[in-house]
């Protein structure tokens, strides 16, 4: 069973901030995450999707994508027939 519990390492030792259901002596392996921040790769992805959000455009609304369509001359279908040469 895997859960993730915050700790203070005080004095050589870590002491959780909840309690935990472990056996006494038990033993645990440990995976040790800095919680103010991340690896600089894991910083440079962020900060670089951070800048490619900020220069994205807005997505169409349905109505101007319609509008857009509107806007095309004849139909598709007499498209679509004319190029299958079929009357």
């Amino acid at each position: 069973m895997n859960h993730t519990v915050e700790a203070i390492y005080e004095h050589g030792v870590l002491r959780p901030l909840t309690p935990v259901a472990l056996a006494e002596s038990q033993r645990v392996k440990l995976i040790i995450a800095d919680p103010s921040g991340g690896s600089q790769r894991d910083v440079a992805v962020v900060e670089r999707a951070r800048a490619e959000a900020a220069n994205l455009t807005p997505a169409p609304t349905m109505e101007e994508v319609r509008a857009a369509l509107a806007s095309i001359p004849g139909l598709l279908a007499a498209d679509v027939i004319a190029d299958r040469g079929e009357y």
